[in-house]
């Protein structure tokens, strides 16, 4: 099928430049990226993941592991597992 329809948006440059290292890393383009979104929506009749707000309790917990603050680390899978065990 040919790709004639031009889509234009306005993004923050700082996700756009972020999305872009993570593609590049994926050898993906951003047109090509948009594409496969696009396609998704299609085939799932909808966004093809759950949109929701979290709680309070997730977000305060999204925003430490991002932060690194009461992150529980480990040195390997196998140690994980172990841990998971007991």
């Amino acid at each position: 099928m040919a790709k004639t329809a031009t889509i234009q948006t306005r993004v923050d440059p700082i996700i756009k430049n972020d999305a872009q290292i993570i593609l590049k890393k994926l050898n993906i383009s951003m047109s090509e990226a948009i594409s496969m979104y696009l396609s998704q929506i299609v085939l799932h009749n909808g966004i093809p993941f759950e949109i929701k707000i979290p709680n309070e309790v997730t977000a305060k917990t999204l925003q430490d592991s991002e932060a690194g603050k009461n992150v529980h680390k480990v040195d390997s899978v196998d140690d994980l597992f172990k841990e998971l065990d007991n």
